[in-house]
């Protein structure tokens, strides 16, 4: 299933740029719906892109607020239900302009599904929290 890692990989990657760049519909791109994301603060559905755009689009603003201009995707665990469904754990260090680690990260699991046409998208979010400094 090596080629459905890399497309979790690829994904992640590209859901990082998105959020932290201001990209709602990048961040969108990545998800299919309806969806959920679970959080301290609660339980939302999700039930359209454009939810999930408006979720994720305000991101850079709250995380330059904080110095963090960029992050990637570094995937500590896949473990595949099926051919198509899989749990992902992520942490997400938090990077300054020069990409340098701040001495911070969040984590979170994902629940993402394989589609039809071979992309992977992300159905499901469980949002850990920041750890560290």
């Amino acid at each position: 299933m090596s080629t459905h890692d890399d497309a979790i990989r690829d994904l992640l990657q590209r859901f990082a740029h998105a959020f932290t760049s201001g990209d709602g519909p990048g961040a969108a791109a990545c998800w299919e719906v309806p969806a959920l994301v679970i959080s301290d603060e609660g339980t939302r559905a999700v039930s359209t892109l454009d939810e999930v755009a408006g979720f994720f689009g305000g991101a850079k603003a709250q995380y330059n607020a904080q110095g963090v201009t960029g992050t990637r995707a570094d995937v500590d665990c896949i473990e595949w239900f099926s051919g198509r469904l899989a749990s992902v754990e992520v942490t997400w260090p938090w990077l300054d302009a020069d990409g340098k680690e701040l001495g911070k990260s969040e984590s979170s699991a994902y629940i993402v599904r394989m589609g039809d046409d071979g992309k992977a998208r992300i159905c499901a979010v469980v949002m850990k929290g920041a750890k560290g400094a």
